[in-house]
């Protein structure tokens, strides 16, 4: 658990950290709103904080239940429903999205809002065409129960029990 939970650690630095607050930072620079932490753009810092926690406690769901990481090169040996994964497919995903929205919301930024949007695109290729058919293929049946009561994006309003 230790290895991967070193693994997760990196991975998060590298990949989820470029993603969601390197690469925003970065395009927010270019633009001549700084943030300004009265309202509205202080609203902001709730998906930040809520994507955060949320990305959070999934790598740890995957180091430490599954035994693996968020890493595809690296994914966790069992199927992962616990914790959040419970009402959402996706919370990782769902997580960085919410964060790069507030921070659109933080810069009021359209382009950081465009960025986003392209982002999520982006994981709902990549979880229909490589995800999805890879978690079937390793996971079969205990997959396909999974996929069938639990939403991809949009979380359920009760935790699915297999």
């Amino acid at each position: 658990m230790r290895g991967s939970l070193l693994k997760t650690a990196i991975f998060t630095l590298v990949v989820p950290g470029t993603v969601a607050f390197w690469f925003p930072l970065h395009l927010a620079a270019g633009e001549p709103s700084s943030p300004r932490f009265t309202f509205p753009w202080v609203l902001g810092l709730v998906p930040i904080a809520a994507g955060l926690a949320v990305y959070l406690r999934c790598a740890w769901d995957f180091a430490v239940s599954g035994l693996g990481t968020p890493a595809p090169i690296d994914p966790p040996k069992t199927l992962v429903a616990t914790g959040l994964y419970r009402y959402v497919r996706n919370p990782m995903y769902v997580g960085v999205v919410a964060a790069i929205l507030g921070e659109a919301l933080l810069y009021a930024s359209p382009l950081l809002l465009f960025y986003g949007s392209t982002v999520f695109l982006g994981f709902l290729l990549f979880v229909v065409f490589y995800e999805e058919p890879t978690l079937a293929r390793k996971f079969g049946e205990s997959y396909a129960a999974y996929r069938r009561a639990v939403p991809r994006f949009l979380p359920r309003p009760t935790p699915w029990t297999p």
